[in-house]
């Protein structure tokens, strides 16, 4: 069991594949990029694997995210699906990615045991969406996001971030298409994980802002705690349902307290939060020889220490040196 002082226990697990993205995110990573983790650098396809079997059959954990970077541009991403849906107990198997390649994905990913997908989509405007992540690729994430759902990827979620002065004015429009097309909307507060550390409190976007106007079209009935449980996002029902959106509002209304997640960064190191400016490395000892027991056990000590939360609402708030790409979302 992955326990804290706090006692709160982690179950869902977060895998960074790789460091590596092919778009360029404004709040996420600058024009010309990054310098990317080098081959050696990266856990290896049965590295992962064997750090998830640990995980799933003996600390507890029951859910895998992948995510990147983006994670679809790992080669052996079917490989390692298909691998950790043989375990016993079989964790639920989800992945986060911009959709780019999905649609080539979508069918072998659910032939190997993947249970859904979260595809990030901030507008419905091409050149909006160029502008946001300097990429002409709107359509294929558009096609990406019809073949996860004709493949039986569901529930199909989709990630959106308004930004300032962009596509800020879209969350009814972003709703109603979501609606239309039978997916789960999730807009997100843009965090402070960007590479450029060009982040800025004031002027973001924040939940209250995005009700306010997803409120002017729909009427938005709230599910309650109670069915929240630890998930990040807060939800609410459309129009009385059963479509339903959601808001993770990590920085102005922060869910640390009932946090049920550990994080793997594509280099091995575990991360107890994506804010954490601290890490504990499972890579060196893993490649030393060490056992699956002193890995579990190097695993619960990282996370006995995780913190009460984020830090966010702190004014001394410190963001991550890592970016989000390096990190895992």
């Amino acid at each position: 069991m992955l326990i804290d002082t706090y006692g709160r226990v982690a179950t869902d697990l977060r895998v960074s594949l790789t460091d590596r993205c092919n778009l360029r995110c404004t709040y996420c990573m600058p024009e010309e990029g990054l310098q990317w983790l080098g081959k050696s650098d990266l856990l290896t396809d049965d590295e992962i694997v064997r750090l998830i079997r640990i995980a799933a059959t003996g600390l507890g954990v029951t859910e895998v995210r992948f995510t990147g970077g983006e994670p679809l541009l790992r080669p052996g991403l079917v490989s390692i699906v298909e691998q950790c849906a043989a375990l016993e107990p079989r964790p639920k198997m989800s992945l986060t990615t911009n959709g780019i390649g999905l649609q080539r994905t979508a069918r072998a990913l659910k032939d190997a045991g993947l249970d859904r997908v979260n595809v990030s989509l901030d507008t419905l405007r091409p050149d909006v969406f160029q502008a946001l992540t300097r990429r002409k690729r709107h359509q294929d994430v558009l096609d990406g996001l019809d073949a996860a759902r004709a493949a039986g990827l569901t529930p199909v979620k989709v990630n959106a971030v308004l930004m300032p002065g962009l596509n800020d004015d879209e969350a009814p429009d972003l709703l109603a298409w979501a609606v239309e097309h039978d997916y789960e909307l999730r807009f997100i507060e843009q965090m402070p994980l960007d590479a450029q550390h060009g982040w800025k409190r004031d002027g973001m976007i924040t939940a209250g802002d995005i009700l306010a106007s997803l409120r002017t079209r729909f009427d938005l009935t709230p599910e309650g705690e109670e069915v929240r449980g630890s998930a990040p996002a807060e939800r609410w029902l459309v129009d009385g349902g059963p479509a339903r959106v959601g808001v993770i509002a990590s920085v102005t209304r922060p869910f640390c307290r009932a946090c049920d997640r550990t994080r793997l960064t594509a280099d091995g190191q575990v991360r107890t939060c994506l804010f954490a400016r601290e890490e504990s490395d499972l890579r060196g000892p893993l490649r030393s020889g060490a056992g699956d027991e002193e890995i579990a056990k190097l695993w619960r000590l990282a996370m006995w220490g995780k913190k009460a939360g984020s830090g966010l609402d702190d004014p001394s708030f410190l963001q991550p040196d890592r970016p989000m790409s390096a990190i895992g979302g």
